[in-house]
């Protein structure tokens, strides 16, 4: 049990924007931290790259600055390692080795968690130490320990979210300012809300990352991240941008994960469908409506039905409030269920392959201004089984004219296939642009 006379001793890796703002926050919040946990929060040392670096931000009170994370490793005064690095081999080793040591572990590391979070589980299980990621899923928005402990009782049936600042960003700058794509990633990276390399996020694999931590809490099994569909933002048209708001939706990058029984299964298993993509909302739907960086998730379980959650996805503060929670929860020494399940060995998620995905859909095609076009494009959606539920065309655009049609509800394979066989008939000037609508 924790010993309300000795603070809790942190050994911290990481001093970027997220380690400043848990510095900040200790100073500023230490009165609160004393009354809900009866201790003290002390950073002893602080692992940097370089020591020599001009830093904005001073040092917790007391804390050395170190390069060797054997310093933090090896010293036998420190309870818990809080890993800020980013990236995915170094924080692996130093959190590896902090377990090994009989340290507990909190971390904001999303990438390293989704792609070898289980070993590091296991580990820490087998150890009987702490490992908590609030901070790695939606920055301030608390869905992890949502999922974790408030919904335990619930049977989830399915999570859906904006879980990308960035991509949101770009996309509102896009719906709301009629932007071009790289004006607006451009403008996003000049603010601090994009990377010089913004791969991760406007290609979905950031997203995609949080999912399969979330789809771990949500339904205890492991959905590999090197499984999961993915497909970013990249090059979106301000042209879709436009027409998805005459049809009154406002695309957004989804973050989706759904249960599927299958009618006839005579072991009634649940298969689950999950993916990253960007998708049509209907603008009255909350998730559209959630604008810039901000994330949201929204969850339906069968005893507390649906619920919204909404709040800063990325920052120094808002993500450091979510590091320090984790910390008083060592601090109270809190019990070590870290995936939230008695057994920290996860099955291996069923899953539905992306080919059988069923979902209405929106597409624009570039085609010739010629008599028959529509008739031949319409049989070419028939002999897949897709129909269109309503039809615009537009004028001349000098790449030809587009036709946007939204379809009635089908699967991914005859969409891809129909759209493909118009493609090879030499109907269209270019390939067809096609996304999900989500009801």
């Amino acid at each position: 049990m924790a010993e309300s006379n000795k603070p809790l001793v942190v050994g911290l890796a990481g001093f970027g924007t997220v380690g400043g703002g848990l510095a900040r926050l200790l100073e500023e919040n230490a009165d609160i931290i004393r009354q809900r946990t009866g201790r003290d929060i002390r950073v002893k040392k602080v692992l940097v790259r370089n020591a020599q670096k001009a830093r904005t931000v001073p040092l917790p009170p007391g804390a050395d600055l170190t390069t060797n994370p054997d310093e933090l490793v090896n010293d036998p005064e420190i309870d818990v390692l809080v890993e800020l690095m980013g990236g995915i081999d170094a924080p692996r080793a130093i959190i590896d080795r902090a377990l090994d040591a009989g340290k507990h572990i909190v971390t904001a590391n999303k990438a390293l968690l989704a792609e070898e979070g289980l070993a590091l589980f296991q580990k820490a299980a087998g150890k009987g130490r702490i490992l908590r990621y609030e901070a790695s899923v939606a920055g301030a928005v608390p869905v992890v320990e949502a999922l974790r402990t408030s919904l335990a009782g619930n049977r989830i049936s399915s999570l859906m979210g904006i879980l990308n600042g960035t991509s949101n960003y770009i996309l509102s700058e896009m719906t709301s300012n009629g932007l071009d794509f790289d004006v607006a990633l451009k403008q996003a990276q000049q603010l601090g809300y994009a990377e010089a390399d913004p791969t991760l996020d406007i290609d979905g694999h950031d997203a995609a990352h949080k999912l399969t931590l979330l789809i771990r809490l949500a339904y205890g099994v492991n959905y590999p991240y090197t499984a999961m569909p993915v497909r970013g933002i990249r090059g979106m048209s301000s042209m879709d941008i436009a027409l998805a708001r005459e049809f009154g939706y406002r695309i957004k990058l989804i973050a989706q994960v759904r249960e599927r029984r299958d009618p006839g299964q005579a072991d009634g298993k649940v298969r689950l469908e999950a993916g990253v993509f960007p998708a049509l909302v209907p603008y009255t739907v909350l998730l559209a409506r959630v604008g810039g960086v901000y994330n949201a998730v929204r969850v339906s379980g069968n005893a507390c039905g649906s619920l919204f959650f909404h709040g800063r996805g990325a920052g120094d503060l808002p993500t450091a409030g979510a590091v320090l929670a984790d910390l008083m929860a060592v601090a109270r020494d809190e019990n070590p269920h870290n995936t939230g399940y008695a057994c920290d060995d996860l099955p291996r998620a069923s899953i539905v392959p992306p080919a059988e995905w069923r979902s209405r859909y929106y597409v624009r095609v570039m085609v010739e201004d010629e008599p028959g076009v529509l008739r031949d494009l319409a049989g070419c959606m028939a002999d897949q089984g897709v129909s269109m539920a309503q039809v615009i065309q537009r004028t001349d655009e000098g790449k030809g004219v587009p036709l946007v049609f939204m379809t009635h509800e089908t699967t991914e394979e005859a969409m891809s296939t129909a759209l493909q066989r118009t493609l090879d008939t030499g109907m269209l000037r270019q390939p067809a642009v096609y996304f999900r609508v989500l009801d």
